[in-house]
């Protein structure tokens, strides 16, 4: 007998979104429900009313200010997330939310799962009591246990959702979308390393989750190198500090590394690794958060 999906709420104000969102999550897997209306304007009350129902939630950035974030935790209305917006390197909602681009969203169903995973392991939110935490995370972990068996400790995958089982529209819609969250990554890698960071979950968890090859992985990562070190020398700019970005790729793989670590059961001893920009840091420390 088919377990029901996951039932993922959607929230979303901008024409088109929610559409190109339910493009994304296969029915098989997902439930999508849309709670937004035009005339709906208190986020906080929407998510009271159908918390019990909800298993993640996909919710528009700009939906997200101080005060609405601030009665969603006081109110233990914590879910797993993922934001749709620009990509900016802040929290909006709760640690463990995940950001997506809007013309990222061939990612979305991965990053879904990414963030459900995120959440059980953490077992935690910004601002939360402990009797807050416990009650909300014990509540959400039994549900998915009877609907999907998440195990919660380690990062489960769904084989028909590889990237090698996937039509060639969807392989190469995906492949598209990974290649602009990559860009993003390298984009604010120095610059900005917190919106780098968020753009990096993305991708690995994409990359994780749909069991992408690392040899492709390799390829974006020079073909988008090579793009950039010819616009460079069409505009007469030195390119030598293109191999700096090397440190980039270090981290994307050490990322990997670590999830493929935590889809193990934890009873089976591996060693930790390090990020790519930690090692530029000189920080010997643990890259023990996909996240950090």
């Amino acid at each position: 007998m088919a377990r029901p999906g996951l039932t993922i709420a959607l929230l979303l104000r901008t024409p088109g979104l929610a559409q190109s969102c339910r493009q994304w999550l296969p029915e098989n897997r997902y439930e999508p429900i849309d709670l937004l209306t035009d005339d709906d304007r208190d986020l906080v009350e929407i998510l009271h009313q159908r918390q019990e129902a909800i298993d993640a939630v996909v919710i528009e950035q700009d939906l997200l200010d101080s005060d609405s974030r601030e009665q969603l935790v006081a109110g233990g209305l914590l879910f797993p997330a993922v934001l749709v917006g620009e990509v900016k390197g802040r929290v909006d909602y709760h640690p463990e939310e995940l950001h997506l681009a809007a013309d990222q969203l061939a990612q979305l169903g991965y990053n879904i799962d990414a963030a459900i995973s995120r959440f059980l392991r953490q077992g935690r939110a910004d601002g939360r009591s402990e009797e807050q935490r416990a009650g909300a995370v014990d509540r959400l972990s039994q549900r998915l246990q009877e609907r999907l068996g998440y195990l919660g400790v380690f990062y489960k995958r769904d084989p028909s959702r590889f990237l090698g089982r996937l039509s060639a529209k969807e392989r190469n819609e995906l492949l598209e979308a990974l290649q602009r969250t990559y860009r993003d990554l390298l984009a604010s890698y120095f610059s900005d390393p917190a919106a780098s960071n968020q753009a990096l979950e993305s991708f690995v968890n994409t990359a994780f989750f749909s069991d992408l090859p690392i040899t492709r992985t390799v390829e974006i990562h020079v073909n988008l190198i090579d793009e950039f070190w010819t616009q460079l020398r069409l505009e007469g700019h030195k390119s030598d500090f293109l191999q700096d970005y090397r440190l980039a790729l270090l981290d994307v793989m050490a990322h990997l590394c670590e999830m493929y670590r935590r889809s193990v059961p934890p009873e089976i001893p591996l060693a930790g690794s390090l990020t790519g920009r930690n090692l530029a840091e000189s920080d010997p420390s643990d890259a023990t958060e996909v996240s950090s």
